[in-house]
């Protein structure tokens, strides 16, 4: 069981590698791939935010609150990642990626008892031997960090969170973080 917590959906990327699509649009399976990852999201936060830096009207059809990067030229997913924890309304966050569509159900309880149980800043989802720095759940505190690091031109979710007290979380199964980031993943 884990306490109130807001989630983000980073889908704020330019989708360079799809082509230029926005990617939480791309269609997997008949839904977009945004609806897929807020179906398995949903049901495990009290608050559902989504990161995004275009196509505002449509995700905000989605019943979510829509967070806009206030830095331009799509700096990437740091930039979202700070917009949540400044709009979350409770002291946990989760984040994930638009394009992730068979998350684990547990995603977050597994999350929440490694960070409570090491004391951790930011508890990071790892499967197959690969950590996935996007994946993760952290404290609101690590706001400041966040903003230090990107003040001195820091890029990289990984960067960012190698300076945290940083616990990885090993899921047994590796499709629930299989991710789409080009056409060919979707036809796989």
């Amino acid at each position: 069981m884990t306490p109130p917590l807001t989630a983000v959906i980073l889908a704020g990327g330019q989708g360079s590698r799809m082509g230029g699509a926005d990617k939480g649009w791309v269609d997997f399976r008949g839904q977009p791939l945004v609806a897929h990852v807020l179906e398995r999201i949903r049901p495990q936060a009290d608050e559902t935010l989504i990161s995004a830096n275009r196509n505002l009207e449509i995700y905000r059809a989605l019943g979510c609150p829509i967070l806009v990067d206030d830095t331009p030229d799509f700096p990437g997913p740091l930039a979202g990642i700070r917009q949540a924890l400044k709009a979350a309304s409770h002291d946990l966050l989760l984040c994930v990626p638009c394009d992730t569509p068979f998350l684990p159900l547990d995603l977050a309880e597994r999350l929440y008892g490694a960070l409570e149980k090491e004391r951790a800043d930011v508890a990071v989802a790892a499967a197959g031997g690969k950590a996935q720095p996007v994946i993760f759940l952290c404290r609101r505190e690590v706001l400041p960090s966040l903003d230090a690091f990107m003040a001195e031109g820091g890029r990289g979710v990984g960067r960012w969170q190698a300076g945290l007290k940083r616990v990885e979380v090993v899921f047994g199964d590796e499709g629930g973080f299989r991710n789409f980031n080009t056409p060919d993943d979707l036809m796989a």
